[in-house]
């Protein structure tokens, strides 16, 4: 434990804060508005997830209290009426005049929770230490913190707005280059005549039909059969590509569709990992969905392997395969750079001629990604299938343009990557200065303390006796007489110090206030002067409050400090 300054001390959660529990509506996600009365706030990563309209589903509240995310561990300051969204968010509320809403907020950024995964962890949070200051100085330890963190942040939303900025140039890049604009000015350099894109396509479609008979050969060879009567006819014919609408290419190029270009299929897995654990922990690399999204080009690592037996019932494809996700993360491409497997919810692509650069086909495909993801037909999620991969419709340049294009495209896109990693770095740098600010903050050391601050010990004790009154208060003023006789009605004029005085020995809380003349019927104002009296010989030390520990019922009994010997 760090040293703190002598005017803090250190509490414990229940200390410090209530937990609250509205009784409203919980807004599913399914049911978030995009529009609305009410703001939606749940655990997730947005500050505000959605709307309602539902009014059973308002939360009140008379100051700010903090959200947090038991499940994703995420804090969130709430300074206005709201609705609780889905599940796992928790509400947490200071304690009034103990702590301030923001210095706790700012507390709990700097509080270490162990990840879990998907666990609960209100748990753990609750079992944490929290470094309490005097009221005053955390006022200024909050300022201080926000003016530091607004420069900070300044900085950090420059730095954003120019990474928008180059993913915004490396869509226009791409774009150029499948365009043909990019190799506008290499084009006009060439004085060899080249092979033009249309020869090729009509090289490839050769080729591919070649390559199909070969294979139907080879399969009736196996067979020790001997090929049927017109048993070319069945060769399936790729897909024309559809040139309506399309604007006109560069000259030498041509339209082509992905089917004529290469041979598509799917993965294969007979079963899921948790249904055949037999199949895995093997040799071979099993790719899945979450490697294609985060690889960049080529796919590198892996989580997960095949056995002898997961090979015997998936296919093992080649080094060179582009994969393509088509359901959840649609149309995401990168080129598989080890031999591998991969289920169903992938789709392999082989070009049908070493003519063909399957570094432009992916290229050319993250510029159809969004597309194949906002056509993507939806029923319990999106997702796209052979039947439309086939017909997407590229630009195909001649050969040596494809290698062109490529050679400038990694040329560009590696400066593109150094520079956002630059600007990754200055951002997790500037995220630092912020965690190493709220550190200083909560060791005492961001403001200087102030010797004519109410010293916290002081504040937490004084904040604790006025919690027991109240808590007294609202026993006694909700208990009923049994009978009218049982209890004598004493006038409003007798103080609680009267009372104790005439009392030999420890009087009940409930008992006192029945003294006092409070009953089920009492007004407000004679509940708020019962426990401005206690209040204020609470603070004058000149009464004991300690729990009835002999009886079975949650109750308090109190004393005159004067007359209350050490036991």
């Amino acid at each position: 434990m760090t040293n703190l300054p002598t005017s803090w001390c250190e509490i414990e959660f229940d200390e410090g804060f209530d937990s609250l529990s509205p009784n409203t509506n919980k807004i599913k996600q399914k049911s978030y508005l995009s529009v609305g009365e009410i703001p939606v706030i749940d655990q997730g990563e947005n500050f505000i997830s959605g709307y309602t309209n539902d009014p059973d589903s308002l939360v009140q509240i008379s100051s700010p209290v903090i959200g947090f995310g038991d499940h994703t561990r995420r804090f969130k300051l709430i300074t206005f009426p709201f609705a609780v969204g889905a599940d796992g968010l928790k509400l947490i509320k200071p304690i009034n005049n103990l702590l301030e809403a923001k210095f706790a907020y700012y507390q709990f950024l700097n509080t270490k929770i162990e990840d879990r995964g998907y666990s609960r962890h209100y748990q753990y949070l609750r079992k944490s230490k929290f470094n309490l200051a005097p009221l005053n100085e955390q006022i200024r330890i909050t300022d201080k913190i926000d003016e530091l963190f607004s420069e900070l942040d300044n900085g950090i939303v420059e730095l954003e707005t120019a990474q928008k900025k180059l993913e915004l140039y490396r869509q226009s890049l791409l774009k150029s280059a499948v365009d043909g604009e990019l190799s506008k000015e290499w084009r006009e350099t060439q004085i060899e005549t080249s092979e033009t894109g249309e020869q090729l396509l009509a090289r490839i479609l050769k080729e591919r039909r070649e390559r199909w008979e070969q294979e139907k050969l080879k399969e009736f060879a196996e067979k020790g059969k001997n090929p049927p009567k017109n048993w070319q006819d069945k060769y399936p014919e790729p897909v024309q590509p559809d040139t309506e609408n399309l604007p006109q290419l560069p000259e030498g190029w041509v339209w082509a569709t992905l089917s004529q270009v290469g041979w598509l299929d799917r993965g294969k897995s007979q079963h899921r990992p948790r249904n055949a654990p037999h199949l895995y922990g093997g040799d071979y690399p099993f790719i899945q969905t979450s490697d294609i999204r985060y690889a960049d080009t080529f796919i590198e690592s892996y989580e997960k392997t095949y056995s002898e037996a997961g090979l015997a019932q998936s296919r093992l494809w080649p080094v060179g395969t582009m994969c393509i996700t088509i359901a959840a993360n649609i149309g995401h491409t990168a080129i598989m750079s080890f031999e591998g497997c991969f289920p169903d919810s992938l789709v392999g692509f082989l070009t049908t001629s070493n003519d063909v650069s399957v570094r432009y086909i992916e290229f050319f495909m993250r510029t159809a990604q969004r597309k194949l993801e906002d056509e993507a037909p939806a029923t319990a999620q999106k997702n796209i299938n052979l039947d439309i991969l086939s017909k997407v419709v590229l630009p195909l340049p001649p050969f040596k343009e494809q290698l062109h294009l490529v050679e400038v495209l990694d040329n560009q896109l590696e400066k593109l990557q150094f520079q956002n990693e630059a600007i990754k770095n200055s951002i997790e740098s500037i995220s630092k200065q912020k965690l190493n600010i709220l550190k200083q903050a909560f060791n005492g050391k961001l403001v200087s303390q102030d010797p004519n601050d109410e010293p916290a010990q002081v504040l937490l004790e004084r904040i604790q006796q006025q919690r027991e009154a109240e808590a007294l208060v609202k026993k006694s003023s909700t208990k009923k007489r049994s009978t009218s006789k049982a209890k004598k009605e004493v006038g409003m004029s007798r103080s609680i110090l009267e009372i104790l005085q005439q009392q030999s020995d420890w009087i009940s809380g409930q008992e006192l206030a029945t003294s006092f003349g409070l009953n089920g019927n009492s007004k407000i104002e004679e509940i708020e002067q019962f426990y401005e009296q206690l209040r204020t010989l609470s603070l004058d030390d000149k009464i004991i409050v300690k729990p009835d520990q002999q009886n079975s019922k949650e109750q308090d009994l109190i004393k005159l400090k004067d007359k209350t010997d050490a036991s």
